[in-house]
């Protein structure tokens, strides 16, 4: 398994698909250290994808058999069929421009560009993308995706990248895992296809449709994450393991409670 991840990380390719949204400060890295080892890191305009996945008409094949695929990929009843058609044009654009350009992982722009100037939330293809083994995050988090992809390689399953929340009531030894959400849908119980509560109350429930919501199925998990430093000039990573409880909560997108001993 060691070997099988640094094999993997020592030349790999991580898609970064739009700019960082500003508020997401946490998500910044050094592209010059990651290139020092190995880690390539190509780059594309939102606004290129965007025009791309305008420019493909509704009754394209390709279109009809990727809106298939997305309403067999989870429930979806309540999601409109122009919601869906735009889900997999955009899906098409992305998964031509990964292999175009031999990408192991990708980094998304999800905030706010997507959802005022295209109408959707990209949850659900980035789901489905993590799902088929190609590791994809949220905000330009190239380190986050890179972070997914170690993960995957050490399992052979999918991954999924969450925030950290607050801890779980009293129980120091408990924290919420949570996202709006892109989880891929074997990690969820009873996934389901919805719109995107965070943003909806500000672009419009309308524009968010896509969200692959759920809750995280128990078990034991490991977790890891992957930064970079550029005052020592070092890449550095944090792994540990854990454990998804049964603990319940009440909330909207993915989410679990984790339990970590000592935490």
């Amino acid at each position: 398994g060691v070997c099988r991840v640094i094999k993997g990380l020592r030349g790999a390719r991580i898609g970064a698909i739009g700019a960082r949204p500003a508020a997401f400060n946490t998500v910044r890295y050094s592209e010059k250290l990651l290139e020092a080892s190995g880690i390539s890191v190509e780059t594309i305009d939102l606004s290129e994808i965007l025009a791309q996945a305008n420019r493909i008409q509704d009754t394209d094949q390709r279109v009809r058999d990727k809106v298939e695929e997305i309403r067999n990929y989870c429930p979806s009843k309540d999601v409109p069929e122009v919601a869906i058609l735009k889900m997999a044009k955009l899906s098409l654009v992305i998964s031509d421009w990964i292999k175009q350009n031999h990408l192991n992982a990708v980094a998304i722009q999800c905030w706010t560009a997507l959802e005022e100037y295209y109408g959707i939330v990209p949850c659900t293809i980035m789901s489905m993308m993590s799902e088929a083994l190609v590791p994809s995050a949220c905000e330009v988090d190239v380190t986050g995706a890179l972070s997914m992809y170690a993960l995957q390689l050490a399992s052979g399953t999918p991954s999924a990248i969450a925030d950290w929340n607050n801890n779980y009531g009293d129980d120091q030894d408990k924290a919420v895992l949570f996202h709006c959400s892109n989880f891929p849908k074997s990690l969820l119980q009873d996934p389901q296809i919805s719109f995107q509560d965070i943003l909806a109350g500000t672009v419009g429930k309308e524009n968010t449709f896509g969200a692959c919501t759920g809750k995280i199925k128990p078990g034991p998990i490991t977790f890891c994450r992957i930064t970079t430093d550029d005052r020592e000039g070092r890449v550095r990573s944090y792994v540990g393991e854990g454990e998804i409880t049964e603990d319940l909560l009440e909330t909207f997108g993915g989410w679990g409670v984790v339990k970590i001993g000592s935490m």
